[in-house]
């Protein structure tokens, strides 16, 4: 897979309880078409992205994985960047309000080379 553009779409739900401190655990779904080997997630103001939250494992295609943040986790914004078997990767500018969102799926289109993040 071929370096790819960066699109996002945000489909936000919001609630009065959604901004609750630990509230950003959010499952990733791939239907991307590849594997994903490694998941990233760093504030925008961070200077690194940190540890690969898969640790050992990876993502196959049309798996999800549940992502739990600490519960003194205050932070609400977050960046997402992953990094796919075949070395391409992909970072997320934008960041995601994780305490609005559950899930975030990932999708790659073939035709036009962008993968995309859906954050519902």
């Amino acid at each position: 897979m071929k370096k790819t553009i960066l699109a996002l779409a945000a489909i936000v739900a919001l609630s009065p309880f959604a901004a609750q401190a630990g509230d950003q655990d959010f499952t990733l779904v791939n239907k991307t078409g590849y594997q994903i080997d490694e998941v990233y997630v760093a504030t925008p103001n961070s200077n690194s992205w940190g540890h690969d939250i898969m640790g050992d494992g990876v993502l196959a295609n049309g798996a999800k994985k549940t992502v739990r943040f600490k519960s003194s986790t205050t932070a609400c914004k977050w960046q997402l960047a992953v990094k796919f078997e075949d070395g391409s990767d992909v970072e997320w500018e934008d960041a995601f309000d994780l305490c609005t969102v559950e899930t975030v799926t990932l999708k790659y289109n073939k035709g036009t080379g962008v993968t995309s993040a859906v954050a519902e």
